[in-house]
């Protein structure tokens, strides 16, 4: 076994890309790194949860082009993450709310807390004697903040208030 094979060279242990569309003019090279590493500093705790192994399931891809579908989705899926995360913030500042959070309430939860506060909202649709009917349960108030933040619509759960089942009678598509 050659042990020289094993070890790196200096030199590959990491490299950046540095793609912008803002002129050199306007900001360097340096200052647009300065500026990329003071981000992850506020950015990149968001995601500490992605970097557990356990919270992706390791898949073996071998074209360049699953490769490169997954990499978009998962960037897309972060891009959500994110978004829902800083809507979420903005609408509950600017109302002056707040919701439940893992430390009692808060105006700056996380996307995984917005997520684990829908856990125990269900959706059940049932037909008794040819008629359907949806059933919802499990909506507080904070839910229907979160919706208003994030722009969907309260209809999904019409009729519910805090503590009490909502029913919808609608017809099927």
């Amino acid at each position: 076994m050659h042990r020289e094979a094993l070890v790196p060279a200096e030199d590959t242990y990491g490299w950046t890309v540095l793609a912008t569309t803002v002129p050199p003019e306007v900001c360097t090279d340096t200052e647009s790194l300065q500026a990329d590493q003071e981000q992850h500093i506020t950015g990149e705790p968001g995601f500490r949860w992605i970097k557990n192994p356990a919270a992706i399931s390791p898949v073996w891809l071998e074209k360049p082009e699953r490769i490169a579908a997954l990499a978009m989705l998962t960037v897309v899926g972060l891009l959500v993450y994110a978004v829902i995360q800083r809507q979420v913030r903005l609408y509950l500042r600017d109302h002056e709310r707040h919701i439940p959070g893992n430390k009692g309430l808060t105006a700056t939860p996380t996307a995984a807390v917005v997520f684990a506060l829908f856990t125990p909202v269900m959706l059940v649709y049932s037909t008794v004697d040819n008629s359907p009917s949806l059933q919802v349960y499990g909506v507080q108030d904070y839910h229907r903040l979160i919706c208003d933040a994030v722009g969907i619509a309260q209809t999904w759960y019409q009729g519910g208030t805090t503590g009490q089942n909502s029913l919808l009678r609608t017809t099927p598509p």
